[in-house]
């Protein structure tokens, strides 16, 4: 019995102590890689979006379901400005961790399986944390009420958590 745990306590030193200097920031990158679903799609406008976000159409809007699906990818830091949407919206967590904030809440930290729902009318913005990516289906019901209203860029320091 000792002599197995000797054994076990000799490999996992090894183990240990023949780890890379970087595996830290290696282990940190392939955390921050996504498992697409879907394509990465278009990248959106950089007047709309505070780094490099990406979309991806799923069910166009028309007048038989009144409704808009797509996926979004965002890299990490990236995120979306202000908006509203008139019938709200509906965000579908698929992988990665980010944040969703309502105007005057505090910013609440999402991840894959969430499901967020944006009321209509309400000033919010959504986007990856700042280490990891986020992918999220978005839901947009209602569509004959309007769509979207984009409004101005996040600022640094309410995407850090501080407003």
């Amino acid at each position: 019995m000792k002599f197995r745990l000797i054994v076990f306590l000799l490999v996992t030193l090894m183990v240990y102590s023949c780890r890379q200097p970087n595996s830290g920031q290696i282990e940190k990158e392939v955390a921050s890689e996504l498992e697409a679903i879907f394509p990465k799609g278009q990248q959106g406008p950089e007047e709309l979006f505070t780094g490099k976000a990406f979309n991806y159409g799923l069910v166009s809007n028309d007048s038989v379901y009144t409704t808009l699906v797509g996926n979004v990818y965002f890299e990490p830091g990236a995120r979306s400005n202000w908006h509203t949407h008139p019938a709200g919206q509906i965000l579908i967590i698929t992988d990665g961790i980010g944040y969703h904030q309502i105007e005057g809440q505090p910013r609440e930290v999402i991840k894959k399986g969430d499901v967020i729902k944006c009321p209509p009318n309400v000033k919010h913005w959504h986007g990856a944390s700042e280490d990891t990516g986020l992918q999220q289906l978005y839901i947009v019901p209602n569509t004959e009420k309007g769509i979207v209203e984009w409004m101005g860029p996040v600022t640094d320091e309410v995407f850090s958590g501080g407003v």
